[in-house]
């Protein structure tokens, strides 16, 4: 009979069949990305050679416009030069057809050799005198007999920058003056750059330190992509052509060839024809193994144990509805995962690491309970089964576990070990109740006897002084009787309200919370815990910080919380020296959580770590006559003002006991 859940044996194929129509698509990508790069490039390099050719074009025109008015101020210095120099008008009309022709010129000045000012056209002379760069152009120009540039000043000024030519005249041999020549950058970029170069680059003239002394940006500044420096051929100066164009590299846009494109295409249609029946027989396989596949998944969602597996290197490779439930996270939060999983709980981390390493080393431990922790916080206890992952041919791929949820077993159990607690704990109680009660009755009545005692002998002492008022003052043993009784009166009050308190501290009541002054409880507890201090030869020491907070709580409980912390340190220290035996009741406030902490501080013998583990376990005790309930009523009764006790190591030895409390709103002790 067939296996209808049989799955058809796949036919073999030549990796061919895929090979080729995955090398068609990576080269059709190749040739989508490669086209536009190298147009981009090819546009790049074209830009910039554009840049070159018209700064070289304006370097030269610059050039000219300079050439020419050295030209002119040549042919002037000629005439100046010659036996019978033209007339000072002629002199000024030439100076100003040069000033006609030039825009870019500031002044002309014809110095004689001694430098004195014979003709000056344009602003004047600096009253400082010329620049140290100028004096040192108009020495060179003297000593080489040609004209000479100074370096560009006046960079950042607001009408540009400018710069001097010095242009030497000798007669028969000797030197006869000069003419200055200054002309302004910024005029001379503006006059001689068209308005459509300025539109497309920004144009800067730059000082021998780079600093810019005239600039034209019609366009707005460059971008920085497309730049070209040339520094321009002037005799004794270093002054430099920078053009920043505003273009910013070209954009990389899709540049196809139409017939790489139709090429490309019909390969693919090609291919896709050729995987077509290699596809129709993979959907047929597909088909049997996806009923295959939905009889086993609708029989494991129906399963209310949890599976999971996992690789030999403990990744989880698989997990059912049933266990996702159990953990509350989805399967996609577990695939994948390797330890330490989100579900462990942080109590039981040690135990989860254990185990693994066990099943990392093959010897998995096959049967144990443990707990789970879901994302809201809840514990789930679980009972795992652990066993080999076998494929079909017997090769061992990992470790299955199954999982069983034993929360209500556990609660079961739970509810029964809590009433046979409560019951052994009502009963120990009562009796402890009734033993107090008695206490109290019997020792009420001869104390309130030698209270009354006491006060008629103070009364009578009282009348006698009265009676002898007039006479002599009373006798030094009549003063110390009176003490004495005084003294003996005091105490007896105050054994009895120590009575009134442990009748009230173990009498059955409700607990009721209600705003309380933290130091006024430990001031009321004080009496009876110096009593039992002063019996083992305990010192106590109270420390309360000022201005505490109140705190919403019951009263008695708290009492009951100190008496018994304070009773366990005491019988902490009975085994160490007597000076060392100090008690420290310490009470402070943290402003920033706005608790009120109590911390009862000892220097016994510590509590070793595995004591620690189950201080807090009720009927536990390191005692032997004791009942292991104190600090266990402890912690419920802090709990259940929602504070938490805890303990910790004294450096000075011993141990140091804290419970927190949260103060009342808008209640400050005073």
């Amino acid at each position: 009979m067939k296996n209808p859940f049989s799955i058809p044996r796949p036919v073999p194929d030549g990796p061919w069949r895929w090979l080729v129509p995955v090398l068609l698509v990576l080269l059709f990508l190749l040739v989508l990305l490669w086209l536009p790069w190298q147009a981009r490039q090819m546009e790049a390099n074209e830009r910039q050679e554009q840049l070159i050719a018209d700064t070289l074009w304006v370097e030269q025109t610059l050039r000219f416009e300079l050439a020419r008015s050295e030209e002119a101020l040549a042919t002037l210095g000629t005439d100046l030069s010659a036996d019978a120099p033209p007339s000072p008008a002629a002199v000024q009309a030439r100076l100003a057809q040069m000033f006609k022709n030039g825009h870019e010129l500031r002044r002309i000045a014809w110095l004689d050799a001694d430098g004195k000012l014979l003709a000056l056209r344009g602003s004047e002379l600096p009253e400082s005198g010329l620049t140290q760069s100028s004096r040192d152009a108009q020495t060179m120009a003297r000593s080489s007999r040609n004209g000479r540039y100074s370096d560009a000043y006046g960079a950042g000024h607001a009408s540009g920058g400018l710069v001097d030519y010095h242009l030497p005249l000798y007669r028969h041999g000797q030197f006869a003056g000069s003419l200055l020549a200054t002309y302004n950058l910024q005029t001379l970029l503006d006059e001689n750059v068209p308005w459509w170069f300025a539109q497309d680059n920004a144009l800067s003239l730059l000082d021998r330190d780079d600093r810019m002394v005239a600039r034209r940006a019609a366009g707005g500044p460059g971008h920085g992509v497309y730049t070209h420096k040339r520094a321009l051929d002037l005799p004794g100066a270093q002054i430099a052509l920078a053009t920043d164009s505003v273009k910013g590299a070209p954009r990389l846009l899709p540049n196809l060839l139409v017939g790489s494109v139709i090429v490309l295409a019909l390969g693919l249609v090609i291919s896709l024809a050729a995987l077509w029946r290699h596809i129709a027989r993979t959907i047929a396989a597909e088909n049997a193994l996806r009923q295959q596949m939905a009889f086993r998944t609708a029989m494991e969602n129906s399963l209310l144990t949890g599976l999971r597996a996992r690789d030999l290197e403990g990744r989880v490779t698989y997990v059912n509805p049933a266990f996702c439930r159990i953990v509350g996270l989805p399967a996609t939060d577990l695939l994948g995962k390797k330890p330490p999983m989100p579900y462990w709980a942080p109590e039981a981390m040690a135990d989860y690491e254990y185990r693994f390493r066990k099943v990392l080393e093959g010897q998995p431990v096959q049967q144990f309970e443990t707990v789970f922790q879901r994302p809201d916080g809840t514990r789930v206890p679980v009972l795992v089964f652990e066993a080999k992952l076998v494929d079909s041919h017997g090769r061992h791929t990992g470790w299955m576990s199954s999982i069983l949820d034993i929360t209500d077993r556990k609660r079961a159990e739970e509810l029964a070990r809590q009433q046979q607690e409560k019951l052994e704990t009502s009963a120990r109680l009562a009796t402890m109740g009734e033993i107090s009660s008695m206490l109290a009755h019997e020792l009420n009545q001869p104390l309130a006897a030698i209270s009354s005692y006491t006060a008629g002998a103070l009364n009578v002492l009282d009348k006698v002084r009265e009676e002898d008022g007039a006479g002599p003052a009373p006798s030094s043993s009549l003063g110390m009787l009176k003490r004495a009784l005084e003294q003996a009166n005091t105490q007896a009050r105050r054994a009895g309200q120590i009575i009134r308190s442990v009748h009230e501290f173990v009498k059955k009541r409700e607990p009721r919370r209600e705003t309380v002054m933290v130091p006024q409880v430990i001031e009321g507890i004080r009496s009876l815990v110096e009593l039992q201090a002063r019996q083992s030869y305990v010192t106590l020491h109270v420390k309360v910080a000022p201005g505490l907070p109140q705190v919403e709580a019951d009263r008695v409980l708290l009492e009951q919380v100190l008496l018994n912390l304070t009773r366990n340190a005491i019988e902490a220290m009975q085994a160490i020296d007597p000076e060392r035996r100090v008690l420290r009741i310490e009470a402070a406030h943290n402003e920033e959580l706005g608790q009120v902490s109590v911390s009862v501080v000892d220097n016994g013998h510590g509590i070793p770590p595995e004591v620690a583990e189950r201080l807090f376990s009720p009927f536990f005790s390191t005692k032997a006559e004791g009942m292991g309930m104190g600090l266990s009523i402890c912690r419920t009764a802090i709990e259940f003002h929602g504070g938490t006790l805890t303990h910790a190591d004294n450096p000075g030895g011993g141990t140091v006991f804290t419970f927190t409390l949260q103060q009342a709103q808008d209640k400050i002790a005073s």
